[in-house]
């Protein structure tokens, strides 16, 4: 089976801040260039999965606006972006560098921003993941997040949920209005 990983294009924020949970829109523009280019690669009827976060649900609109043969999306929390907590909407560079290097120190346990740690996205991620296994497609699209595109990257690159620390997760994801696939 092919996981697409689509991302939602770029949110109408100043540049820097941290957004991760936070429920921001996207460039409506951007969004529908970034669904035109995406729309031929996936085969008619492929199930279709989104965030329940607003601009995650701006890119699957357009994506079914010029490929209505995908259907209705099946919003899925578990795609929602790593939650930051008290760190949501701040910019990134004015947070303390200690909350940073508690965060590198407890890689994979450590809430920063205190909600939500990387442990339990990968775990969340990983669930879903599961539920895909007993599907009689060939191809899955996702409409998501970086945080979740990595997660998805680190358990298909180790084999497992788990994470000991910072070097182990992925660096690469796509850029806001991008996408990437792996295979399962």
């Amino acid at each position: 089976m092919k996981l697409w990983m689509l991302r939602h294009a770029r949110v109408v924020l100043p540049e820097g801040l941290c957004y991760g949970a936070s429920d921001v829109p996207a460039d409506a523009a951007l969004t529908r260039e970034a669904a035109q280019a995406f729309a031929p690669l996936p085969p008619p009827g492929t199930p279709v999965w989104v965030s329940g976060l607003l601009r995650a649900q701006q890119m699957v609109s357009a994506l079914q606006a010029v490929r209505p043969d995908l259907g209705a999306a099946r919003m899925d929390t578990r795609l929602n972006e790593m939650d930051f907590g008290q760190w949501e909407l701040q910019r990134w560079d004015g947070m303390p560098r200690s909350a940073f290097d508690e965060w590198m120190a407890d890689f994979a346990h450590h809430r920063f921003g205190g909600t939500e740690s990387t442990q339990m996205l990968l775990y969340r991620v990983a669930a879903a993941l599961a539920d895909l296994r007993p599907a009689k497609t060939t191809d899955v699209v996702w409409v998501t997040h970086a945080g979740v595109i990595r997660a998805v990257q680190h358990i298909v690159a180790s084999g497992g949920v788990h994470i000991k620390d910072a070097a182990e997760w992925p660096k690469d994801a796509p850029e806001p209005g991008g996408w990437t696939s792996v295979s399962l």
